[in-house]
């Protein structure tokens, strides 16, 4: 099984390929809002048990975001008890990624 987390790095190198995963990002909509990545779905942590056997793929890659990746860790360990086997959390999560990779997302 994948690690449970991945860095800003490699997943900057996954999104530049044809079969990027899914990022998912499980903070809540005014951090969305505030800083988010094109292409990502949100779904707030607190809703994740009740839509994603709905909207997930269990057998797509997953990448899961939230703001410096403790949330984003969590529901990580949540899917994959749940059978989602290609999710990793967003080491780092937003915060990172904008010190590290984007610094046109806006920190907050």
């Amino acid at each position: 099984m994948l690690e449970p987390e991945i860095t800003v790095e490699a997943f900057a190198e996954q999104r530049r390929q044809d079969k990027a995963p899914l990022l998912l990002d499980v903070r809540e909509p005014w951090e969305f809002n505030t800083a988010s990545l094109p292409g990502s779905l949100l779904m707030p942590m607190g809703e994740v048990p009740s839509r994603a056997h709905q909207e997930l793929d269990p057998d797509q890659s997953i990448v899961v975001l939230c703001h410096h990746g403790m949330r984003s860790l969590s529901v990580t360990m949540w899917l994959r008890n749940q059978g989602f086997e290609h999710v990793q959390s967003l080491a780092g999560g937003i915060d990172r990624w904008s010190r590290v990779i984007d610094p046109q997302i806006p920190l907050y």
